[in-house]
């Protein structure tokens, strides 16, 4: 996975990763089974941070920290799209880069993130939104996968953590936070 490698890129000798989700909600859990498979083929040890609550942020940032992890991968969805400020800020004040698959995250203070082109989705959503007002079955039209992916790195990030982001890889970047 992505977020996984762009971890091992700019954290030297990264061994330890976390990973934060919503555990209420069914689809991420099955992309932490994923994600936590990915990381252990790497040889990567696993903290699984499975939260409900905003409350409980600190405690698994804490947790994270206590299992001395190199950093955060944080699954989006609606909720942690939420919180993501409050999960990059309390991840800077730890000194654990956080990556994620939204762009608003690293617009948020995240070290980086490789996700789905928000915008294009979106856009591609009002054609299929306008298909249906103009009478096509919402059952006749294609399952669709996002094809569009950006990659967004912060800059500020990695000066604050001490980290160095690899020449060979802000050339793939789609957008650079100064």
């Amino acid at each position: 996975m992505k977020q996984i490698e762009l971890l091992a890129d700019v954290v030297p000798g990264l061994q330890r990763v976390a990973l934060l989700w919503n555990r209420s909600h069914s689809m991420t859990t099955k992309v932490a089974e994923t994600l936590q498979a990915a990381a252990r083929q790497r040889s990567l040890a696993v903290i699984p941070l499975a939260i409900t609550q905003p409350e409980e942020i600190a405690r698994a940032i804490e947790t994270a920290l206590r299992e001395r992890a190199q950093g955060v991968i944080v699954f989006n969805e609606a909720w942690t799209l939420t919180n993501r400020a409050h999960i990059v800020q309390l991840g800077l004040a730890k000194h654990l880069p956080v990556v994620s698959g939204s762009r608003l995250f690293s617009q948020a203070g995240a070290l980086a993130s490789y996700g789905p082109d928000l915008f294009a989705t979106y856009k591609r959503a009002a054609v299929l939104v306008d298909k249906i007002l103009k009478g096509v079955k919402p059952g006749d039209i294609p399952v669709e996968q996002t094809t569009i992916f950006e990659l967004v790195i912060n800059m500020k990030t990695p000066k604050a953590l001490g980290l160095t982001i690899p020449p060979s890889l802000l050339p793939r970047a789609d957008e650079v936070i100064q």
